[in-house]
């Protein structure tokens, strides 16, 4: 209510604007130039607050219009001209040279403000702004895959959706099967890790009391979520994917329940790419879920391994490999050849593991964290990399990513602190003795420990 009242309101601001902008006396081209540089210049001159935020709106449904050259042009210009004011800036480096002071230093940083920065300030009055700009952002990604020049925009969008989208602004909501039904069929087509095949899969997803999809959201977007994760009540840790996600499958009693499994997280808005929700949401569904369950002991995800595929080729295709042993190198090169995982796959799945081990605990990018997107996600959350599942999703995506291997990440709540110190200080990847043993002795019983 409180969020369609503010939209309501600003709406009426928006619509006074344009009614003062229209009796004003000045020609129509010069009120509002068709260039949309020169109506930001507008909307940054300090106008009125109904006719800048009739201005704002203008902009966003001007620039909605325009073609994807266009677009680019136009990120172009935010670029070149819309960064810091260097003679300002300039100055307040003076002024703080001749006096160091908290006010001169606050001066500089005032000045060294992209004016990009507060034209997205006052484009987000604009009625549906924070849906409009999420939207700009998406394009921007698109057109930044081909021009590095456009990175200082692109951080001043993060800069400021950090800002907005910031954890005290979202709700988080169970989605069940009585929520809105547009919110319902956003989920099916946000769902990122495991594709929802229409409304019976759904339901069998989030509607048994085996079952829990909690999703935050933001109020300028209203009932749109921003991330979204599936949950499975189970008995044990599991080690596949199909019995969670089967039709088939009869519902756990709660009560015999002893384990919460995060088995997808899906982000739903792409121009809010780089702001982080999702360790908020798996922490505060951890505490709902506990709650609600005070017997539940353990809290696990059933993740993908999105890199280890290419990873793997990559290193196969090297000389020479400090992450593949000699003798398991024949092994490994048989997982690219078509259905290889419908046959006696025994003597593949030790160097496999083995491989996947070392990919995990060693395998780093530049800045020393794993090379692992979604390793990186939940060890920086203070997970333990606990258990490497073999052939646990045999589904095309599966083994196109990940030769099939799933892993989980445990969560263990008097542990997520000292983990998650210990990843953002030492780049420590915390793991399990299972998987730790894989790297360390080639022919280790492997039946126990991995699923």
């Amino acid at each position: 209510m409180n969020s369609s009242f503010f939209g309501d309101m600003l709406q009426t601001i928006a619509d006074r604007g344009r009614a003062l902008m229209a009796r004003d006396r000045r020609p129509p081209s010069e009120q509002l130039s068709a260039n949309l540089v020169d109506l930001c210049e507008q909307v940054l001159s300090g106008r009125g607050e109904a006719s800048g935020v009739a201005l704002a709106s203008e902009i966003l449904a001007r620039y909605a219009e325009l073609t994807s050259g266009s677009r680019v042009a136009f990120f172009e210009s935010l670029a070149s001209k819309f960064g810091p004011d260097h003679q300002q800036l300039e100055a307040a480096i003076e002024t703080w040279r001749a006096g160091a002071t908290d006010v001169t230093a606050a001066g500089v940083h005032t000045a060294a403000e992209p004016r990009r920065q507060e034209l997205l300030r006052r484009l987000n009055l604009a009625p549906g702004g924070t849906a409009a700009l999420v939207r700009m952002r998406e394009q921007l990604l698109d057109a930044l895959a081909r021009r590095d020049d456009l990175a200082a925009v692109d951080r001043d969008f993060v800069h400021m959706f950090s800002s907005w989208f910031n954890r005290g602004f979202l709700v988080l909501r169970r989605i069940d099967w009585s929520s809105p039904a547009s919110i319902l069929e956003r989920i099916i087509r946000y769902e990122a890790v495991h594709r929802i095949h229409g409304w019976d899969d759904l339901r069998r997803r989030i509607d048994p009391p085996d079952r829990r999809c909690y999703a935050f959201f933001h109020p300028a977007l209203v009932d749109d979520p921003l991330i979204f994760v599936e949950v499975a009540l189970t008995r044990e840790i599991p080690g596949a994917i199909d019995p969670i996600l089967t039709m088939q499958s009869e519902p756990v009693e709660v009560h015999q329940t002893t384990t919460a499994v995060f088995y997808s997280i899906s982000n739903c808005q792409r121009g809010l790419t780089g702001v982080s929700f999702g360790n908020f949401l798996i922490k505060q569904v951890a505490e709902e879920i506990a709650r609600e369950y005070p017997k539940l002991t353990r809290y696990v995800t059933l993740s993908p391994v999105p890199g280890f595929a290419g990873w793997l080729r990559r290193e196969l295709a090297a000389e020479t490999s400090k992450a593949i042993k000699p003798e398991d190198r024949d092994a490994l090169t048989q997982v690219e050849t078509a259905g290889w995982w419908k046959s006696d796959t025994q003597a593949l799945r030790d160097p496999v593991l083995r491989a996947a081990a070392w990919y995990f605990l060693h395998a780093k990018t530049r800045n020393g964290a794993p090379v692992d997107p979604v390793a990186r996600f939940h060890l920086g959350n203070g997970a333990r990399l606990e258990r490497i599942n073999w052939l646990a999703d045999t589904s095309e995506n599966g083994l196109g990513q990940s030769h099939g291997l799933m892993v989980n990440y445990l969560y263990e709540l008097a542990d997520i602190e000292k983990n998650h110190e210990a990843f953002a200080q030492q780049r420590t990847v915390v793991a399990s003795s299972a998987v730790t043993k894989l790297v360390k002795t080639p022919a280790f019983d492997l039946t126990s420990f991995v699923g």
